[in-house]
């Protein structure tokens, strides 16, 4: 599962890695956070209709926006069965009735430094690592996004619309195995294209979510990722192993 993150890179730099054609203003003004949490915002590389003045849908544009963790479906009778929905098993997203239908066209891509997983040791208790890249670089966290409307709000009322999202997970792989049996599916570059493509078909959705993970670093960190309320830049330095 992945149940912590950091994303903390500038907005300016996901729209040079991501090749973003427009960037919301709540995207620019979402501060940095090294333990993002479930039902919290994120921020969501997606492919949408460009809005255009007059309120009408122009043509499709890759676009970074904020939605908050832990998916609502459309047919929810209220938002809160988001907060057990932030992870969605590669293996069953299809079925599932929650997620097959924005599998189908609304898949987009978290961008992280690293997420956080717990390893269960034989002393006891567990030792947290960040997941991320050899080099550092940003991750794309495969998800999926649903609109919600809030019935108890006005049609006028802008604030009628939730977008949630949920990040996929799969079998861990690799080094990654020996800490937690399941990862983050993390997409290669060269598959965003497809993967953020509302035509894409489920079929070959599926089988991007198969494709081979990029290389993968696991670092101890301290424990104090485990607490919510910590949020700095300390929570990604190594500590090392007694």
């Amino acid at each position: 599962m992945c149940g912590r993150f950091a994303s903390f890179r500038q907005a300016q730099d996901l729209a040079d890695a991501f090749a973003l054609a427009y960037v919301d203003e709540d995207a620019l003004e979402l501060p940095p956070s090294w333990n993002v949490a479930p039902t919290q915002p994120l921020r969501l590389v997606v492919e949408r209709p460009e809005r255009l003045e007059d309120g009408s849908q122009g043509a499709l544009t890759r676009q970074l926006r904020v939605a908050r963790w832990g998916l609502v479906p459309s047919w929810a009778k209220d938002p809160s069965i988001g907060s057990k929905m932030f992870n969605a098993r590669s293996e069953t997203v299809a079925e599932k009735a929650s997620f097959k239908r924005a599998l189908a066209s609304r898949r987009g891509i978290v961008p992280v430094e690293g997420y956080y997983e717990w390893q269960a040791r034989e002393s006891g208790g567990k030792l947290p690592h960040l997941i991320h890249a050899p080099d550092h670089g940003v991750l794309a966290l495969a998800a999926l996004y649903e609109f919600w409307k809030d019935p108890s709000k006005a049609e006028d009322d802008p604030a009628r619309w939730l977008t949630t999202a949920t990040i996929i997970t799969r079998d861990a792989v690799g080094e990654l195995a020996a800490i937690h049996d399941r990862q983050t599916v993390i997409l290669p570059p060269e598959t965003w294209d497809a993967w953020l493509a509302p035509e894409t078909s489920v079929a070959d959705a599926l089988a991007i979510l198969a494709v081979e993970p990029p290389p993968l670093v696991a670092t101890p960190v301290g424990p104090a990722v485990g607490r919510v309320s910590e949020n700095h830049p300390g929570l990604v330095e190594p500590v090392e192993v007694g």
